[in-house]
């Protein structure tokens, strides 16, 4: 069974999942997430639907976090039976490429590691079903509406407007533990997660590998600081306010150096269905490679603090890993997203 549906489907309703997803698959993206959304939303009762659904204009389309919090906009997985959070995740599936929804699964996979880590003791529930799904106005091939999915670690918004993925940010994925020190057992001795598991490895590996290979000039236009800052920028704020990029161009890098910042991209643009990967890719090409920045801050090393951005006319990545694991290994937490300098949430700036 493909790894997208491992991790949270019982074997029968994955099956089921695939059945229908191969019977759209040759269906735009936006319209599978029409046909999704609406079987999705038929088989909610009032009260789901009244917190499944919002009108698009609502103010909370916009709010986006990925703490932990006690509520948040939606209805929850946990709060669905078998078949209706089968049908949400068709929903979510749509939106993301096989590689998105790998990342997805998997962090919500490891708020039950982080249940069996931290213990009784920990503040948090910690519940892989504690994730949100929100449809923003009505799913319609000639108008526009919203999806949200998030929880803890993460948060994915979509705008399809007149059949089409229009806005497919902010991106957030996040990583606790960011490497799986050792098998994580349940209590009943299934193996949750093995040791080795790197959820957003490619994430930091592209990176480290482009720091690295920099020589000292082009470290002295590259690092921006020796010390990674705390948290990555515009957390939860609708839009990010940036200033001019920061870091090394791409042009100021060698071939090679160029390839892996090209794939680092890639690693972020890929996450989302093919029309909108497409489409971002057109509009990175469109506005220029060398309007392209790559910047760092902190340690140039794995398990000490660090961070980086990358910068384009039209996007901006950041990445952060500066804080602890849930077993006090040091720099072992990301965070990253991806956000539109158009506009997020398909707003015009």
């Amino acid at each position: 069974m493909p790894t997208s549906f491992r991790y949270l489907l019982p074997a029968g309703l994955a099956l089921a999942c695939l059945v229908a997803v191969a019977m759209k698959v040759s269906d735009p993206p936006a319209v599978q997430m029409q046909t999704f959304a609406e079987n999705f939303l038929a088989s909610l009762d009032e009260t789901q639907s009244a917190k499944a659904t919002m009108p698009y204009d609502s103010p909370k389309r916009v709010g986006w976090h990925f703490i932990p919090m006690k509520d948040r906009k939606g209805l929850t997985l946990g709060e669905m039976d078998d078949a209706q959070r089968t049908a949400a995740l068709r929903l979510v599936r749509a939106a993301l490429s096989e590689a998105g929804y790998d990342k997805t699964n998997k962090i919500m996979t490891l708020e039950r590691t982080l249940r069996i880590l931290e213990g009784e003791g920990r503040t948090w529930p910690r519940d892989h079903n504690l994730y949100y799904v929100t449809v923003f106005g009505t799913p319609s091939n000639q108008g526009v509406w919203g999806l949200s999915f998030e929880g803890h670690h993460l948060s994915l918004n979509f705008v399809c407007r007149d059949g089409n993925i229009v806005d497919s940010t902010p991106q957030f994925f996040a990583t606790n533990p960011a490497i799986i020190m050792n098998d994580v057992v349940a209590p009943e001795g299934e193996t949750v997660l093995g040791k080795g598991t790197r959820v957003l490895r490619d994430e930091e590996e592209y990176a480290f590998k482009i720091v690295q290979s920099l020589t000292e000039s082009q470290l002295a236009t590259a690092v921006i600081d020796e010390t990674a800052p705390q948290e990555i920028r515009f957390a939860g704020e609708a839009q990010p306010s940036v200033g001019d990029p920061e870091g090394i161009p791409f042009d100021q890098l060698d071939k090679d150096q160029q390839k892996t910042l090209k794939d680092l991209i890639e690693v972020y643009v890929g996450a989302v269905a093919d029309s909108a990967a497409d489409d971002r890719r057109k509009i990175i090409e469109s506005d220029g490679w060398n309007n392209v920045h790559f910047a760092w801050a902190g340690a140039k090393k794995p398990g000490i603090g660090h961070y980086y951005r990358v910068r384009g006319k039209s996007f901006l990545i950041e990445f952060i890993n500066t804080q602890p694991d849930a077993m006090g290994n040091p720099a072992n937490h990301i965070h990253c997203v991806y956000r539109d300098l158009t506009g997020d949430f398909d707003l015009a700036l």
